[in-house]
């Protein structure tokens, strides 16, 4: 355990040597993120270390408990977070927004934001009409998207969901790729696939489908469109040119809710062209009905690892820029 001193205080919290936290791994998060000594008694923990760490502990350690009496799961990842937000003096800015599930799955599964950009990312949607959401891989972009397109069609708010990528990598020129025009699309919409199917179970994504409640296609295919009564998700935005941008903009109907989803640090257009995602999160910041969120890489849900692989490129990344400047 980390050496501490300082004042040591007990902290009652109910059956501390429970599963979650009897692996000593979400302890020496703590320890190691606060410079604490943590020790599990029967009914509590007792905490050793400045009055700022056992607050800050003690604040964890009342969440762990509450997210567990919600029948929450607790793991690594949300402890590791927690442990940030407490060293950032934000745990209440994290709480403040509604942590109530966006849907709950055919398999029982809440969905629900588990960071502070992701809760804000959700608030965003519910609250505007459209919303640019920029961030890095594994951040929950497209499935926090896609799960709120499953409530709204599931409580009636829209008619249908239309969930839409660029196929860049083959220039929009699908009748080149193999097969028929289904095995020509699939391969890009194959995360809105797996995202459907586990949101609305495979039996009704099929029906929906069958039915055009669900329609999910390239970019290229919604022009010409009016597009109401509809929750509309572009995903991979960044692989848009402006004029692409715009012209799915422009298809917007009444009743339509919009979600613009994209990692700028991917772009695969050719070099020189500039990418729609920004130019419009930029040229539309003051317009009304539109909120542009940005994800952080402490918003990554994956395994922890894609976290420190972001934060790598990025470094590195910011050094080129810096080298030349």
């Amino acid at each position: 355990m980390t050496q501490a001193r300082g004042e040591t205080e007990f902290i009652p919290f109910k059956e501390a040597d429970s599963m979650y936290v009897s692996n000593g791994k979400y302890i020496k998060l703590m320890e190691d993120c606060f410079q604490a000594q943590v020790e599990i008694q029967d009914s509590g923990f007792s905490v050793c270390g400045t009055q700022k760490a056992i607050f800050q502990i003690r604040s964890i350690l009342e969440i762990l408990e509450t997210q567990r009496d919600k029948k929450i799961d607790v793991d690594q990842h949300m402890v590791s977070y927690l442990c940030q937000l407490a060293a950032a003096d934000r745990l209440e800015d994290f709480f403040a927004l509604s942590n109530e599930p966006i849907l709950v799955t055919p398999k029982g599964v809440s969905i629900r934001g588990k960071t502070l950009g992701q809760n804000m990312y959700i608030d965003a949607v519910r609250n505007h009409e459209l919303v640019f959401c920029l961030g890095p891989a594994g951040s929950g972009k497209t499935f926090l998207s896609v799960a709120m397109a499953v409530a709204a069609f599931r409580k009636k708010e829209v008619s249908r969901i239309i969930l839409t990528r660029p196929a860049v990598e083959a220039g929009e020129r699908l009748g080149f790729l193999p097969g028929d025009l289904q095995e020509k699309v699939d391969p890009y919409m194959r995360p809105i696939y797996d995202a459907l199917q586990e949101l609305l179970g495979e039996e009704a994504f099929f029906r929906y489908s069958e039915r055009k409640l669900i329609e999910v296609s390239p970019l290229a295919f919604m022009r010409g469109r009016t597009l109401d009564d509809a929750f509309i998700i572009l995903d991979e935005a960044q692989n848009t040119t402006v004029d692409q941008m715009k012209m799915l903009l422009t298809r917007i109907g009444m009743n339509t809710k919009t979600c613009i989803c994209g990692d700028v640090t991917q772009i695969d257009l050719p070099r020189g062209v500039k990418n729609g995602l920004t130019d419009a999160a930029f040229l539309l910041q003051e317009v009304k009905g539109i909120r542009t969120i940005s994800l952080l890489e402490s918003d990554i849900v994956r395994n922890p690892l894609v976290q420190r692989i972001v934060k790598a490129y990025n470094g590195r990344d910011n050094t080129a820029e810096e080298d030349v400047i």
